[in-house]
């Protein structure tokens, strides 16, 4: 079923005038962005070295983003990066954004520049490790040719028609440049998790329905603080467990 969320520009806006300098959806996340990655075996220091070379960034391209106000657009801005890299952080080069680093900046098996492209991943990894070549082998074969980053917004703006996000600044220290199976813009966990539980409101009865508004009210401060009992009492413990589980959906992070 498709989705179609109203964008609510005059409560972003509102929303950006009582918190000024916050971040939408979250300020921590991981990007993936379609970019050329590949492989190669290099001689450096006498030793061989797969050379893995990609774009983890694109910058100045807009791509498409959700908050609680709807959609977006967010643009990683060209110098979001000068100041984290200048500063030397501490960046691994990982599979998905999960297990046994392969290099990193600290050991200097992993480079980390930007151009007029974006953020441009230079890494040397140990060819003896099966993980490594496993890596080697699926970017060789084309099954995986995409880049992800993990970084932490530091600062950044909305347009004057509040319809698009600028990133200006982002650190990276401690985050991860990622090789991965698909490069989609991925939304934030609460991103992600409010249309999914848009399109679960759809096929709610009225009782459920009652129930949500309710606790919406609560949180925003313009309903009672307790919801309005439902008829019978099935419906009520059904109706709670939905609220459970829309809240579940509108808090936690994705895996």
């Amino acid at each position: 079923m498709t989705v179609t969320i109203a964008t609510d520009l005059a409560g972003r806006a509102a929303a950006a005038a009582r918190e000024p300098g916050a971040v939408p959806s979250a300020p921590t996340r991981a990007q993936a962005f379609g970019a050329q990655l590949r492989v190669q075996t290099v001689q450096r220091d006498g030793k061989s070295f797969y050379h893995f070379h990609g774009v983890a960034s694109t910058v100045e391209q807009p791509y498409r983003m959700y908050d609680w106000y709807g959609e977006y657009d967010e643009v990683v801005d060209a110098g979001a990066f000068d100041e984290t890299l200048a500063a030397n952080p501490d960046v691994a080069f990982l599979l998905n954004h999960s297990g046994t680093t392969m290099a990193r900046t600290k050991s200097g098996t992993l480079s980390l520049s930007v151009d007029s492209t974006g953020l441009i991943v230079d890494a040397y990894c140990n060819p003896e490790r099966s993980d490594v070549a496993d890596l080697a082998h699926a970017i060789g074969d084309e099954d995986i040719d995409e880049m992800s980053f993990a970084f932490r917004i530091v600062s950044g703006q909305w347009s004057p028609d509040y319809t698009e996000y600028r990133i200006l600044k982002v650190d990276l220290d401690r985050g991860d440049v990622s090789a991965v199976n698909y490069g989609a813009n991925p939304n934030t966990s609460i991103s992600a998790r409010a249309k999914q539980a848009l399109a679960a409101v759809d096929e709610l009865p009225a009782p459920y329905l009652r129930a949500l508004a309710a606790r919406a009210g609560e949180r925003l401060g313009d309903a009672p603080t307790s919801p309005a009992p439902a008829p019978e009492a099935a419906s009520s413990v059904a109706a709670a467990r939905s609220v459970s589980y829309a809240e579940a959906l509108l808090r936690d992070e994705i895996g």
